[in-house]
């Protein structure tokens, strides 16, 4: 028998391919305001909370900007598109897989809740997981390890019983300073600071055989 008994699922660029509409959600709101991030990487704050983006890219804006306002439009821009996101490979299937086998699933996300239950909805997960943590429901996001103990607390499991699957290192480092078993979700091969890396959502379903 598993000695696991949840899993804490990270949503975007984990069980939903969302790290583009992030990106291009950012930089039209941006430019909405007539700030030209074009300058960035791809994927330059991926797993990176919308708070602290604010507070690297804040410089950049006219005064006048509040950050409110500016996460306002990111969201409206966001939700607007997320219904044609694509899954990861596996990913519904996994989630079910798991909930036949009677494993609490719960998604534990650095997106403010518009964002998660968009992704959700995209998901068709709501009658699958036993909640989500959206950084609305926290006072300090990832990398700090504050939404993986409250998804243990809710979950009622001591951290160790969980299983959190995250593909950024804020998200792995949140869930290992919050004492879950940490997998990596990198199907490109990267590399996680992660008690055991996956190439595919799949191979999750092996720690609970």
């Amino acid at each position: 028998m598993s000695r696991f008994k949840a899993v804490a699922w990270d949503i975007d660029g984990t069980l939903i391919d969302s790290e583009g509409l992030h990106q291009l959600a950012l930089f039209e709101s941006s430019a909405s305001f007539g700030v030209d991030l074009s300058d960035l990487p791809p994927q330059a704050f991926r797993g990176v909370h919308a708070l602290d983006v604010w507070k690297t890219l804040e410089p950049r804006f006219p005064k006048a900007v509040e950050r409110q306002a500016w996460l306002s439009v990111i969201e409206r821009r966001y939700v607007s598109q997320a219904g044609g996101l694509p899954l990861s490979p596996g990913a519904l299937e996994t989630v079910r897989a798991l909930a036949a086998k009677g494993v609490l699933q719960a998604c534990v996300s650095n997106s403010g809740r518009a964002i998660v239950d968009a992704n959700l909805d995209a998901l068709c997960i709501r009658d699958t997981i036993a909640f989500s943590i959206s950084l609305d429901d926290v006072s300090t996001g990832k990398p700090n390890p504050e939404p993986f103990l409250e998804a243990a607390r809710r979950f009622g499991l001591p951290p160790a019983a969980v299983v959190a699957v995250e593909d950024s290192a804020a998200g792995a480092l949140s869930a290992r300073d919050a004492g879950l078993y940490v997998v990596g979700y990198a199907p490109g091969g990267a590399s996680l600071d992660c008690d055991r890396l996956i190439a595919s959502l799949p191979e999750l379903l092996a720690l609970f055989d």
